[in-house]
């Protein structure tokens, strides 16, 4: 698909905004803190005499407008002491991209996404300083649509922050004025901050490693090493019917011995049978240990809670954990179960004591994946035998109206690793997108076990 660029712009706030250094929580610093990118397709609205062009000099117009209030956006990073960011509020603005193609917006909106050409590219060979916050693409399509992505820094939004900042531009491109100022505040997470109490808590994660039929020599350790790169997204949809079959299998258990248990949730359904599709697409021994990556929202967890609009980073990663066997043998139930142990160990009590640890770690960089990318390597964290599944099934996907109406689709723009997005499909009926990323070689095999382990009988007995 060829892709041909306009024109790239640096697009200020409209109005002077407040210039500081502007310290970061430590749930900010770690973890993937590089640029995370989303891309979402409108299709040109029936009878619409807006054209493409309009529609995108408005809505670099209204970035501007909107960066006022949104300031930490367009600004830039710092190195500080033992790998700790710092945010320089300097109102340097964002970089956008105007492109076109002769593509269909339809050649897209499949099952094997490829939005290579239509993500803002972050050059990580340039000092972290010099790199913009936020990068936009803007592309129209020759059926009349347009897609537009964008690349933002993890080390200063999360998933929730990063829709309310894409809610608030949309409605001032509909001329609409802004709804929910954000909460600027980070030391509501103690940003900047001393530590102030002993922990016990360790974020080091010891990740399960693949077991090996046997040793290699070194042509084929070079052969599996390029296959570990060859991570394909794949977009995979489940109907409100199958999800709804999903979680009856996993919660069967629960109703067979009449526990006061609550069900499990569509994330954990979902999330253990992702997982255990990959492990059995994967051929593991039943030996094999595993391990499932959850970002847990503490945003309602930590106590006195975050304000609601608190812009900036508020999850934790928390391990499941089980053997390949246990999650190709056992009832959907035992990893739903296994996901749900892990995310009722964030407390009030484990994230305050997390902040505490990484405090008072020495350097945070080990918890980072900057310096892998700025050496110019990917961070592939979750990768075979383990997966990260991140859920947006309760965030507002939908309704992002730059001023062309619905989206006809939303979602990661690329992942890196092994990770998947749980995604609510635009219809709004109940389905599922389930947005994969898995080495190529296992993804026809996922997809087999994907589909036909969903029509698995309820036991009722």
């Amino acid at each position: 698909m060829a892709v041909k660029l306009k024109g790239s712009y640096t697009v200020k706030p409209a109005e002077a905004t407040w210039e500081g250094r502007l310290p970061l929580s430590e749930l900010d610093q770690v973890g993937c803190i590089t640029h995370i990118p989303t891309i979402s397709f409108y299709r040109r609205p029936e009878n619409c005499l807006l054209q493409p062009e309009t529609l995108i000099n408005t809505a670099r117009e209204s970035l501007s407008r909107v960066l006022v209030r949104f300031y930490p956006l367009a600004g830039r990073l710092h190195w500080a002491s033992k790998g700790r960011i710092e945010l320089d509020c300097n109102g340097m603005g964002a970089q956008v991209l105007e492109a076109e193609t002769e593509s269909k917006i339809d050649e897209f909106i499949g099952e094997l996404a490829e939005y290579h050409n239509l993500i803002p590219t972050v050059d990580y060979t340039l000092p972290i300083h010099e790199l913009p916050i936020v990068l936009v693409q803007l592309t129209s399509f020759s059926c009349g649509g347009i897609s537009i992505s964008l690349s933002i820094s993890h080390a200063v939004v999360d998933g929730q922050s990063l829709l309310h900042f894409i809610f608030e531009w949309a409605a001032l491109t509909r001329g609409e004025p802004l709804m929910f100022p954000p909460f600027l505040d980070r030391k509501a997470l103690r940003a900047g901050e001393p530590p102030i109490a002993p922990h016990s808590l360790n974020l080091s994660f010891n990740l399960p490693t693949l077991l090996s039929e046997r040793t290699p020599d070194k042509a084929e350790e070079e052969q599996e090493k390029e296959k570990e790169k060859e991570a394909k997204l794949a977009i995979l949809r489940l109907s409100k019917d199958q999800v709804e079959n999903l979680k009856k299998v996993a919660n069967q258990g629960l109703e067979k011995h009449n526990t006061k248990t609550r069900p499990y949730t569509r994330y954990e359904t979902l999330a253990g049978y992702v997982w255990r599709c990959a492990c059995k697409a994967r051929n593991h021994k039943p030996e094999q240990e595993t391990a499932l990556g959850v970002c847990v929202d503490t945003r309602r967890r930590v106590t006195p809670p975050l304000p609601w609009c608190y812009f900036g980073n508020a999850i934790i990663d928390v391990l499941a954990t089980s053997t390949a066997g246990e999650l190709a043998s056992k009832p959907l139930g035992h990893a739903a179960g296994r996901i749900r142990e892990a995310v009722e160990t964030t407390t009030d009590e484990y994230v305050w004591g997390a902040i505490e640890y990484l405090k008072s770690h020495d350097d945070l960089k080990e918890f980072q994946d900057l310096g892998v990318r700025m050496r110019g390597k990917k961070f592939t964290f979750y990768e075979n035998p383990n997966l990260g599944v991140v859920s947006w099934l309760s965030l507002p996907m939908y309704g992002v109206d730059f001023g062309w109406g619905k989206e006809a689709y939303i979602g990661p723009g690329d992942v890196d690793g092994e990770t998947s997005f749980l995604v609510p499909c635009p219809s709004g009926d109940g389905s599922v997108i389930v947005a994969l990323c898995l080495q190529a070689q296992h993804l026809d095999s996922f997809k087999k076990h994907f589909y036909n382990d969903i029509d698995i009988d309820i036991d009722i007995n």
